[in-house]
């Protein structure tokens, strides 16, 4: 089993993070979690907790559409600030959009993404992550 011991949610959508909650419970996975309704808010507590040698998250589940900063705005940044992280961050991409636009584009972050999932996640989804 893949150990990841706290994970960032970042989505805008509250349903989202209802399904994210029952999975995690229904997989018995004991991990803190913490919920962005956008890009701008998760890259702003990576920064503090850079600045601030604080423990950072181990895992991303990263949506594409959003308000504010999108998906897209937020892997340019990290991209950037990744070389200063102590440790590597997983980041999956959980999107609703099945355009092949965006899917191909993902493949452009291959550096920094390791997969794309489609929403709404599944049991089997948390078993490719987790197990």
């Amino acid at each position: 089993m893949k150990k990841f011991n706290t994970i960032f949610i970042v989505d805008d959508d509250m349903v989202y993070h209802f399904i994210i909650k029952k999975l995690f419970s229904k997989c018995n996975l004991d991990v803190e979690t913490k919920y962005f309704f956008n890009g701008l808010e998760a890259l702003d507590e990576i920064k503090n907790k850079i600045e601030t040698d604080d423990c950072m998250p181990d895992l991303i589940l990263l949506d594409i559409n959003m308000p504010v900063y999108d998906g897209w705005q937020f892997l340019e940044e990290f991209r950037k600030i990744k070389k200063k992280l102590a440790k590597d961050i997983t980041v999956y991409l959980v999107s609703s959009s099945n355009d092949v636009t965006d899917f191909n584009r993902y493949k452009e972050y291959d550096e920094v993404v390791n997969k794309y999932f489609y929403k709404p996640m599944t049991q089997q989804d948390f078993e490719t992550i987790f197990m």
